[in-house]
């Protein structure tokens, strides 16, 4: 069993923004994907992007950090 948190916050600050994805980088220690290595694997992740989906316009991604504990192969 795991504990799972998902989140998909937008903020007006880009301070605010950064500061949710450091913390979920330090804390991203402690996270597990689930199934690693495996067809059905969920690999861990949290994404940074500029959205500009008020301005009808696409996402933009700064930093993603992804959970992988094994090494490739």
């Amino acid at each position: 069993m795991k504990y799972r948190v998902k989140l998909d916050l937008s903020f007006d600050n880009q301070s605010d923004a950064r500061s949710l994805m450091d913390y979920a980088r330090n804390l991203s220690t402690k996270a597990v994907s689930i199934n690693e290595g495996e067809v059905n694997e969920e690999i861990a992740f949290a994404d940074l992007e500029i959205c500009r989906h008020d301005e009808g316009l696409p996402c933009e991604k700064l930093e993603r950090v992804e959970i992988r504990k094994l090494l490739p192969g």
